[in-house]
């Protein structure tokens, strides 16, 4: 068994424009000095990365490599979330989703895709020179807006939605395996792969592409009122990457799953600091333990109550104290004895 790797952080949420948190070297100091042994770093960040340089160029991934490791630390994942997002956008969030992408592709929703995908791709070869060998991100979405079949659905819609999502995917994808890295799909509202189902319909549609992986983020699934632990037993080894997040979902006589439009603090489903929700923790870890998850456990804030720095702190000693060190033995080997065919044929009678 591996025992899981962290804590590690994600640094998008704490990114700024005051130190520690504007440049690499000093957030990663912060984040050291918190406890934390690993960062993710997003890499539509210029304060951590140019993420073209680090493709095209190993020396500059090594002296990226360099600065993190001299404050103490590794690099967990490269993340793509918002260009992830951009392979696939229903037009009716267009508008929306242009301030993820450059200036000179807004309004322009093919050139948009295009950067989007030449991003991916340059991340699989960011994450080869790095030496990474995972990789977070999002799907995107062709029909999101479609998720409740009210109007009806036009027949084939589904279908055909998947079949373009993953024509999308499948170049990026190939383009990650040369680089010997799994994407790891953060399954989420918002996505087309949103949860297992839709994941599964998806691989289907990638010819169950050996890198079309997952990264496990519980916190979505209570949203969802999903069986968060039994997602874990269908999709175990798909799970290349860990973001541990808390939620809690407290129904009510006047809402439920879709919130009624509320900000994250009047909703029904909320985001909350590690402790803090009602996620179960251990028995998540345990599962990961027992099923030997290889990756790293990282806490990505996100809490409608709690301040960002104060949540960092907790979380790292909370994802410390959830890390189970496996054994390498079992508990009863002491009364164990050495193999005896003789003895086995005795005991079966089979002599």
């Amino acid at each position: 068994m591996k025992t899981i790797k962290g804590p590690g952080i994600f640094l998008a949420q704490f990114l700024g424009d005051k130190p520690p948190f504007n440049n690499l070297k000093s957030i990663c100091l912060w984040a050291k000095d918190l406890g934390y042994t690993g960062i993710q770093i997003p890499t539509w960040d210029a304060r951590c990365i140019d993420l073209k340089k680090a493709a095209e160029s190993k020396t500059y991934a090594d002296e990226l490599n360099g600065l993190v490791n001299e404050c103490g630390l590794h690099i967990t994942e490269l993340s793509t979330h918002l260009q992830g997002q951009l392979v696939a956008v229903n037009p009716a969030y267009n508008e929306l989703f242009d301030g993820f992408a450059p200036k000179e592709v807004h309004g322009n929703s093919k050139a948009r895709t295009e950067w989007a995908v030449e991003q991916l791709k340059f991340a699989a070869k960011a994450s080869k020179n790095l030496g990474l060998n995972a990789h977070a991100t999002f799907s995107g979405s062709l029909l999101w807006p479609m998720v409740y079949p009210w109007p009806q659905r036009p027949a084939g819609l589904v279908e055909t939605g998947f079949k373009e999502l993953a024509d999308r995917w499948l170049p990026i994808l190939n383009e990650f395996d040369e680089c010997g890295v799994d994407v790891c799909y953060e399954i989420h509202p918002g996505e087309d792969l949103h949860d297992g189902i839709s994941y599964e319909m998806f691989l289907e549609e990638v010819n169950f592409h050996s890198r079309a992986c997952l990264l496990y983020d519980p916190s979505h699934f209570v949203l969802q009122c999903l069986d968060y632990l039994a997602y874990i037993d269908n999709y175990h080894s798909r799970i290349r990457a860990f973001h541990v997040k808390d939620a809690e979902f407290n129904p009510t006589g006047k809402q439920g799953v879709y919130g009624g439009y509320q900000s994250w603090i009047n909703r029904a489903g909320r985001f909350r600091s590690l402790g803090d929700g009602q996620v179960d923790f251990k028995a998540i870890f345990s599962k990961l333990a027992a099923y030997d998850y290889p990756g790293w456990a990282v806490l990505e804030w996100e809490c409608c109550l709690k301040d960002s720095e104060t949540g960092a702190r907790e979380g790292a000693e909370f994802i410390k104290k959830n890390i189970i060190p496996v054994t390498d033995k079992a508990f009863d080997d002491f009364a164990g004895t050495a193999k005896d065919e003789k003895l086995i044929s005795s005991v079966l009678g089979l002599d």
